[in-house]
């Protein structure tokens, strides 16, 4: 495909569809479409990488509409799999966004609901799959789910599907459907388990990497701010979103807990419209509170990082990381919900002396150093309490005890060595008598022997 093409209509799609992308906005294909649609037009398989908000879902999604064609029988001929509902529903989206000239049935199945509608919505018939690889393989024990006419199957976000554990449902699925079909492979980051994923998942696939892995995309302003305590990270929260121009932000929490604890500071403080979403959340909630923030009814969402892949949002004018991300690679998707379509962005990440030793890793993933800025002198910095010290000085010994099982942290108690003592030629030393209580039968014979006597 050369790089001159204008337009879509050089991959040589239907009317249907070129209408489609026409009513959807889509003027000209981004760099991982350019590659990846004539790929898998020509039937190769494809192993695509490029960071998120790129246009991997349609780079995928085009050729598969267009193979797929028209509404035929009752079983699927295409299977998409992701690895969370909130992408299975961002899926669906952009898919029936591009079918919408076509009689195409589309299906989405995910968990957090019953099964009983997306059943009855396989029995009526179905030629695409978008589904959470769990409930995939749930409706095909019972039965729902036919796989012989499945010809295509396409794997997105693969590096979050194996850091979320679904290798063994990925196996389990991959042994059901037919072994001849065409696969496709997408993911934002290639570390070396994904690389592995893809010599077992793909046969001699076309690789596609439009930029280096785990890189962040040039529209989004990145910045860090070294932290002492929770205290100050809740203050300087506050100062920047009263301070700065924050029209839509999301802000990443690593666990439900801080997720709660923000949006309720947040909720006091009465900083606009917030919505918060983890995975304690019920299933409508989830989604009418995604629904109410791409919509601009809300100012500020709250969320761990199930929301951090799938969420596409096209004017979120700021990411703030409260937490650094364990999951090294999540931080590339978590700001990569700002910055998209070419629009500029702002992240901003809040670092304690524990997550310091991770943001480290985090820049080494991405190739570059973060600019450091000083917290303003308007944000109150309480003292760190000395338990929260302590949990830090504790995590920081654990991390750098796995780099060296050697490495002896500050909580490496040496017990004091008491002086030897030099006894010299005719001293003793009195031994301590050890004592030891007599059990029953022994007072027993002692006052037998002493009756005797």
């Amino acid at each position: 495909m050369s790089d001159e093409a204008l337009g879509f209509d050089a991959f040589k799609l239907n009317r249907q569809l070129l209408d489609a992308v026409a009513a959807a906005g889509y003027s000209q294909p981004t760099p991982i479409q350019q590659k990846a649609i004539p790929l898998a037009l020509a039937g190769h398989d494809v192993l695509g990488i490029a960071q998120t908000g790129t246009g991997k879902t349609a780079a995928y999604v085009l050729p598969l509409l267009m193979k797929v064609k028209y509404a035929q029988g009752a079983f699927p001929r295409a299977l998409i799999l992701a690895p969370t509902r909130e992408l299975v529903m961002q899926i669906e989206e952009v898919a029936k966004a591009l079918a919408q000239n076509t009689d195409l049935r589309l299906v989405s199945l995910y968990g957090g609901l019953g099964p009983k509608t997306q059943i009855e919505n396989i029995t009526a018939g179905v030629d695409i799959i978008i589904s959470t690889p769990g409930r995939f393989m749930d409706l095909y024990r019972k039965g729902t789910i036919l796989t012989k006419e499945i010809k295509t199957m396409v794997l997105d976000e693969a590096d979050k599907i194996m850091d979320m554990g679904f290798m063994p449902q990925i196996r389990a699925i991959l042994e059901v459907i037919p072994v001849k079909r065409q696969n496709l492979l997408f993911s934002a980051t290639f570390s070396s388990r994904v690389e592995t994923l893809s010599e077992e998942f793909l046969e001699f696939p076309e690789k596609v990497e439009v930029t280096p892995s785990a890189t962040t995309a040039e529209t989004i302003d990145q910045v860090k701010y070294l932290v002492p305590n929770i205290k100050t990270k809740i203050n300087l929260l506050a100062h920047l979103l009263e301070s700065e121009e924050i029209s839509r932000a999301i802000i990443f929490t690593r666990s439900r807990k801080n997720a709660e604890s923000v949006f309720s500071f947040l909720d006091r403080k009465h900083m606009g419209e917030i919505r918060v979403i983890h995975a304690n959340k019920g299933q409508n909630t989830r989604i009418n509170s995604m629904e109410d923030f791409k919509a601009g009814d809300v100012r500020l969402l709250v969320a761990t990082d199930v929301a951090s892949r799938g969420l596409d949002v096209t004017m979120v004018s700021h990411v703030i990381n409260f937490d650094v991300p364990l999951i090294y690679e999540d931080y590339v998707h978590r700001i990569g919900r700002t910055g998209r379509a070419e629009n500029e962005g702002k992240a901003i990440t809040f670092i304690n002396p524990a997550e310091a030793y991770h943001f480290e890793r985090i820049e080494e993933l991405i190739r570059m150093a973060v600019e450091e800025l000083e917290i303003p002198s308007a944000v109150e910095v309480p003292p760190t309490p000395f338990e929260e010290k302590q949990a830090y000085a504790r995590e920081l010994d654990k991390l750098k005890q796995k780099e060296n099982p050697d490495y002896k942290g500050a909580f490496h108690d040496k017990k004091a060595v008491a002086p030897k003592v030099n006894i010299g030629k005719g001293e003793k030393v009195k031994a301590k008598k050890h004592t030891k209580k007599p059990n029953r039968n022994q007072l027993k014979t002692k006052n037998q022997k002493n009756k005797g006597k």
